[in-house]
């Protein structure tokens, strides 16, 4: 059986925890760890864990990375637990400029290994200002879709659109505050800018403006046609 006792004999340590729980981890074990030892995360926000564990790693002669794999579901447990789970996904690192190449390459290697496509690199700041978007913010929308009313006799009524939008309202509850408060000024941002785009569109219902609102719509459709999967 492995245990805390086998740290000093790891190369790579992955705390696989919240925000935290993964610098209070850190903090009591990594004087356990031999010098030169790779360590890093998987949290789904950056500034806050790689500004906590990078001086606690460099105080014990680690190197710290931080890591956020692109996978995941709405639902956790071991009981959710899927082996294709990083089957073609990204895994973003943000190394440290003074990070040695052998340290990332080792990382590249270990999402590869996953199954991963390949990785992706970014700073702390780039990585959480992304998030914001593509991860957070339709969890907010997820969550105030399902408030409706109408949400509970959707059976019947209900096929794909109802399916997408609602599907990441099922979240840690705790977890997700957590990521929610450390990437605050991101996700603030992002859940104006989605405010103010459900006004046009309100806006143009409310007036029945047939050609604002295609214009609203068209707006839509061209950029998610203009980008990639």
């Amino acid at each position: 059986k492995i245990g805390a006792q086998h740290l000093g004999e790891a190369d790579l340590l992955i705390l696989a925890l919240d925000p935290h729980n993964a610098t209070k981890v850190l903090n009591e074990y990594a004087s356990m760890l031999k010098r030169g030892a790779i360590v890093t995360d998987v949290c789904g926000v950056k500034r806050a864990v790689v500004r906590e564990c990078t001086p606690i790693c460099r105080h014990h002669g680690l190197h710290f990375v931080g890591g956020h794999p692109m996978a995941g579901k709405e639902r956790g447990g071991f009981e959710n637990a899927a082996p294709d789970l990083f089957d073609g996904a990204y895994y973003i690192f943000t190394p440290q400029e003074d990070t040695p190449d052998f340290v990332l390459e080792r990382l590249k290697q270990l999402a590869l290994g996953i199954g991963c496509a390949g990785i992706t690199l970014a700073t702390p700041q780039q990585h959480d200002r992304m998030i914001a978007f593509t991860s957070q913010l339709p969890h907010v929308l997820a969550g105030a879709y399902v408030k409706s009313p109408q949400c509970p006799d959707h059976k019947g009524f209900s096929a794909g659109s109802f399916r997408d939008v609602s599907r990441v309202a099922t979240v840690d509850e705790t977890l997700w505050t957590q990521l929610f408060l450390k990437n605050a000024d991101y996700l603030c941002s992002e859940i104006d800018l989605l405010i103010q785009n459900l006004k046009d569109c309100r806006g143009a219902v409310a007036d029945r403006d047939a050609e604002r609102l295609e214009q609203v719509l068209r707006q839509g459709r061209l950029r998610k046609e203009g980008v990639a999967e």
